[in-house]
């Protein structure tokens, strides 16, 4: 995987009462009972810390959990290759648009010439782009970091690119990841990047639209498949 936007030990020096001899302090008359004592309190701090460990990861847990995209949310998920020289656009499950990972693998499964392409449109707020050529070659942007504390798909995205929330180079909001993407079918990584922010008021559906005009495809075909996305997908659940 590549991306630039492509994915310490720390040692306790603290010293602790395992460092003390018991025997030690026995023969400077020092008691037993007073080290049961010790070892009753050791053991009850250690509970403790324990405890304030778990309810930590409970908070970080917590806070990294992000509800899916719904159905109500997602727009659509569609895959692009070129079979024989022709440009094909295809319907992808709804699902993908929660799972970088399972996108990724699912486009790799497509009859593409040279690998192929995938958008996902979610809310008509924020576009993830990806594309891959064979194992090795995988290349991801979105149009907006932003909802990466919004969408599973964004925060993938992120983490992807080993993206901090509290890294001073991380963008707040805008386009982010691999913006070249689609420079070897025709979209330069200017030209997407201008489209990503010339216009607040360009939908993600309506970016998807743009991307497929710079990288010659149909853009009748695609527009027919959006418009019989839903009906697809509802097919699929009656069956």
């Amino acid at each position: 995987m590549t991306g630039k936007f492509d994915p310490e030990d720390k040692v306790d020096d603290r010293i602790g009462l395992e460092h003390v001899d018991p025997a030690f302090d026995a023969r400077i008359g020092g008691h037993d009972d007073d080290f049961a004592d010790d070892d009753r309190d050791d053991d009850n701090l250690e509970d403790d810390e324990d405890d304030d460990e778990d309810e930590d990861d409970e908070d970080d847990e917590d806070e990294d959990d992000l509800e899916d995209a719904t159905w109500d949310d997602i727009d659509f998920v569609v895959g692009l290759y070129r079979e024989d020289g022709q440009p094909v656009v295809v319907p992808l499950e709804a699902e993908l648009a929660n799972d970088l990972d399972a996108l990724i693998a699912q486009l790799q499964r497509l009859p593409g010439d040279s690998g192929a392409c995938g958008l996902v449109s979610i809310n008509g707020e924020v576009l993830v782009a990806v594309s891959v050529r064979g194992p090795r070659h995988v290349h991801v942007m979105t149009s907006d970091i932003y909802y990466a504390d919004v969408y599973p798909i964004v925060r993938d995205v992120a983490d992807f690119f080993q993206l901090k929330p509290d890294d001073p180079e991380t963008p707040e909001e805008g386009p982010a990841g691999d913006l070249g993407l689609f420079a070897f079918q025709g979209l330069r990584e200017e030209r997407l990047e201008a489209l990503c922010l010339e216009d607040e008021e360009l939908s993600s559906d309506e970016l998807a639209e743009q991307i497929i005009q710079g990288i010659r495809f149909d853009a009748d075909a695609f527009a027919k498949v959006i418009d019989e996305y839903w009906e697809g997908e509802d097919d699929g659940q009656d069956g």
